[in-house]
């Protein structure tokens, strides 16, 4: 008997592209190893050599339509950093303001159009109807709630940059243009309504987590470190701070500067995908390997700074007792609960009296050469490193990406998922979806993560007429 190989591809409800592989053993009744390939290439570590640095928060957007505004605030606190302009108070707030905007209609997104057809409709639903279109027709009130959330975040980005993405608001040394009092009391005006949207998203998880608890218990459960920005009191940071790493045990292992990030964090390669695999260098690969993104940013603190997200954050906690949480269907709960606090944030940077000021650029340089950018994107941890020469333009540039953080760890749930639920000899869809939904967990963006150019594994099948392989072309 030939053992049987089962190809995912491309893999749905998550951005960019990728394949999955599922190798079964020689009986075909059980799955020996199941693969993640990143698929797609995108060169902008390469070609943004030679560019200036002021230029870099309005060229590094396009690597990504669903979080453009990550790549722009993240390459404006490295041109900052490069220039050696910090930006006035003012203008961090804006851009804070423009992130949580971000975080809202990322996240809703994601748990309601992207996840939400999974556990709203099933995961053996019809895969026909197993998306947003399904979700109109089976639950129109929750949709139309779900997709006003989006708006509203959406809206937030609209009124700072001017356009809903490729934002062109924030600049090295600050932002360029002042919030007004009626856009501010505009956004005010939908704040409540995102506030019930994202509740109603919390209690929806819940009540589906009380019913499968069999599923989240079995369904890529397993022990990493887990890395993020964080608060000097521990407390959840999505914009600014130090970055902080703790063990599986949930002890902490470093705490640092994110411009030191190069000291601590390696990347290690597989010839099954152009994705880097990154790690904690002093653990090694793979003992070293950590996640990012929700689950881990809920996993590195000890409280939330908004009073609904705190409560909602205590009660989450509860679930391993206070450790760290592995069950990866939690990156949806976790994800919900920043979502809160995004949006409880939105309403203490708007009562704030200097986001009103029109002292929003540093015009005064301290030229360093070299800046790094951190922020925390919604799929986590975010990192462009740049630079340049006295003129300001870009002699190198190194960018870490959320995706990429996360390599390991959704390789690892593929696996797991594949061996846990796919049983021969007959495979329905619905396993292979729950094969798809351990990648979908992490909210993967794919066009951010292959960025890096040079000498990468490609393997080349000849194949006849009848779909036999007569000759295989590999370089390493």
């Amino acid at each position: 008997m030939v053992a049987q190989k089962i190809t995912i591809e491309p893999v749905t409800r998550i951005e960019g592209h990728a394949k999955i592989t599922i190798h079964m053993k020689e009986d075909n009744q059980s799955v020996d190893h199941a693969y993640l390939h990143v698929n797609e290439f995108r060169g902008f570590e390469k070609f943004c050599e030679g560019r200036m640095v002021f230029e870099m928060p309005l060229i590094t957007p396009r690597i990504c339509g669903i979080c453009p505004v990550s790549h722009h605030l993240a390459a404006a606190k490295a041109g900052d950093a490069v220039l050696g302009a910090p930006p006035p108070r003012p203008a961090s707030l804006l851009r804070e303001l423009m992130h949580m905007g971000q975080i809202i209609q990322s996240h809703g997104m994601h748990f309601f159009e992207l996840a939400g057809p999974d556990l709203l409709l099933g995961f053996d639903a019809d895969p026909a109807t197993r998306n947003v279109v399904g979700l109109v027709q089976n639950a129109p009130d929750i949709t139309v709630k779900a997709v006003q959330l989006r708006k509203y975040g959406q809206e937030i980005i609209r009124i700072l940059g001017g356009r809903r993405i490729h934002p062109t608001f924030a600049v090295p040394g600050g932002v360029n243009k002042a919030l007004s009092a009626a856009d501010r009391d505009l956004i005010l005006a939908g704040l409540d309504q995102a506030i019930e949207t994202t509740q109603l998203g919390i209690s929806i998880m819940k009540d589906w987590a009380a019913k499968n608890m069999e599923d989240i218990q079995k369904f890529a459960v397993f022990p990493t470190g887990y890395f993020g920005l964080i608060t000097e009191e521990n407390s959840l940071e999505l914009y600014d701070g130090d970055l902080r790493l703790i063990g599986s045990d949930g002890e902490q292992l470093e705490r640092f500067p994110a411009s030191n990030y190069l000291d601590f964090i390696g990347e290690h390669v597989e010839n099954w995908s152009y994705l880097k695999f990154p790690f904690y260098k002093k653990l090694g690969w793979p003992d070293g390997v950590y996640r990012v993104g929700p689950l881990g940013r809920l996993n590195i603190i000890d409280k939330i700074n908004t009073p609904l997200a705190n409560e909602e954050f205590k009660s989450y906690r509860q679930i391993n007792a206070g450790k760290p949480i592995e069950n990866t269907l939690y990156y949806h709960y976790s994800r919900l609960i920043e979502t809160l606090f995004a949006a409880e944030r939105v309403k203490v940077l708007l009562d704030d009296p200097d986001i009103l000021s029109n002292d929003i650029l540093n015009t005064r340089h301290n030229f360093q050469g070299e800046g790094v950018g951190v922020i925390e994107a919604p799929r986590g941890t975010l990192i462009h490193h740049y630079w340049a020469n006295e003129n300001g333009q870009i002699q190198k540039l190194n960018l870490i990406v959320s995706t990429g953080h996360n390599n390991y760890a959704m390789s690892k749930a593929v696996d797991m998922v594949a061996k846990t639920y796919v049983k021969g000899p007959e495979i329905h869809e619905g396993l292979l979806n729950r094969v798809e939904a351990a990648v979908r967990a992490h909210d993967p963006c794919l066009s951010c993560s292959t960025h890096a150019v040079g000498q990468m594994p490609m393997i080349i099948d000849v194949v006849d007429a009848a779909g036999t392989t007569i000759q295989t072309l590999k370089r390493e």
